[in-house]
């Protein structure tokens, strides 16, 4: 490819990630203080159950439809090109947002989560995303290009909540609007920008889903291995993501604006770092990843064991190791396990974030009865524990070199 369509590329590539993750993150300063200090109707109080156990389930059933289209439309996009599943999903995630603002203006719950179910199975498509820079790209503009895929992912987790943040004086309805209204135009660039390459000729779409979702890689050691570790590193992730706005709520009495201004801060410093993250690095990827996924369980902890002050400095410097994590994981998977097929594998690591997203909700809905800094204790501690993990993994590959050099060398 010349330099210009690969910038074309990474453009589009970096524009649709943006709009997905802006879309999905547009309710984490909403939420909270609806349910928290929110008038008591039919959508804070639905069936007369606790606010706080709907807060949990609304944030659950997002990465459900994210674990059911992440699953899937890799391999799909492997089989029918990423073109087409590209703009049928972007033009679903517009709709579905609509539909979410009609829930909030009805009072809806029940329609709420039918839209952000619907919405999640659409936003999936990171997963074609990043399959189409892993198969077009090589060398080192690959790394460059995962690394900035990321940080325009990054970027939409600080675009969407300083959208619902900054509109607090507006409908609750509009920072879904104009999510949808961005993610049309996000379609419209991408049939223009990306180019007509075909599917590949195979079965059916539903056979496709059934026999060639991301699980199907778990049958192979070394991606079980894999998916065990990240599973545990990104719950760890996903109960910070999930519940430190309800954090802020309840320890900081923090509103909408607030929390979108933390998480300006937040986001900002890690969209930074992922322009940065691809870089070479001498230090075994696993054994990188390992120290990473250290510093990211500590910032976690400090949420859940210290006072305001070291909380909102533990928010702040999450954004950098995990940034780095990303960038090193995701290009480590692309080189040793791209022969699965890069739509599956990249399927496989985003699953993987929406499974740790709906086990933390579900945790998070009996811990936060308790004390809602529970959920981030047991994060921290799962994040740990895949650090040791990864530490472990890294010194057997360091420990394979070098039989293999010994074994290669003079006799």
């Amino acid at each position: 490819m010349t330099n210009a369509k690969n910038a074309i590329l990474i453009a589009t590539a970096c524009l649709l990630g943006l709009l997905s993750t802006t879309g999905a993150s547009l309710p984490y300063p909403i939420l909270p203080p609806l349910f928290v200090h929110g008038a008591a109707d039919g959508f804070t109080n639905f069936m007369g159950l606790p606010p706080k156990l709907l807060f949990a389930v609304a944030l659950m059933v997002n990465p459900i439809g994210l674990l059911l289209g992440t699953a899937v439309l890799g391999s799909m996009s492997d089989r029918y090109g990423r073109r087409p599943l590209l703009l049928l999903t972007t033009v679903g995630a517009a709709l579905g947002h609509v539909l979410t603002a009609w829930a909030l203006a009805g009072s809806s719950y029940p329609l709420f989560l039918l839209a952000r179910f619907g919405t999640g199975l659409l936003e999936g498509q990171s997963a074609i995303v990043r399959a189409m820079l892993a198969e077009r790209l090589e060398g080192p503009i690959r790394n460059h290009a995962m690394s900035w895929l990321n940080g325009a992912l990054h970027l939409g987790w600080l675009v969407g909540p300083l959208l619902g943040g900054f509109t607090d004086r507006a409908p609750l309805t509009v920072p879904f609007y104009v999510a949808a209204g961005a993610l049309l135009l996000g379609a419209a660039l991408a049939w223009a920008a990306l180019e007509r390459v075909p599917g590949r000729p195979g079965p059916s779409w539903w056979t496709v889903a059934r026999e060639r979702h991301a699980f199907n890689l778990l049958r192979h050691p070394g991606l079980r291995m894999l998916f065990g570790v990240q599973l545990a590193y990104t719950c760890g992730v996903t109960a910070f993501y999930e519940f430190y706005p309800l954090w802020l709520v309840e320890i900081g009495h923090y509103d909408r604006r607030a929390i979108a201004l933390v998480n300006v801060g937040m986001c900002g410093l890690m969209t930074c770092a992922a322009l940065f993250a691809g870089r070479r690095s001498d230090m075994e990827p696993m054994r990188r990843a390992a120290f990473l996924a250290c510093a990211v369980a500590l910032a976690v902890g400090s949420l859940g064991l210290g006072t305001l002050w070291i909380g909102l400095a533990g928010i702040m410097l999450f954004s950098l190791p995990h940034a780095f994590y990303n960038a090193t994981v995701q290009t480590w998977a692309a080189d040793r396990f791209g022969g699965h097929g890069q739509g599956a594998v990249m399927g496989l690591l985003s699953t993987t974030f929406c499974l740790a997203n709906i086990l933390m909700a579900a945790a998070g809905a009996v811990l936060t009865l308790v004390d809602t800094r529970l959920v981030l204790v047991v994060g921290a501690g799962l994040t740990a524990w895949a650090a040791t993990r990864m530490q472990a993994l890294g010194q057997g590959a360091i420990e394979e070199k070098e039989k293999a050099a010994v074994a290669g060398g003079p006799t």
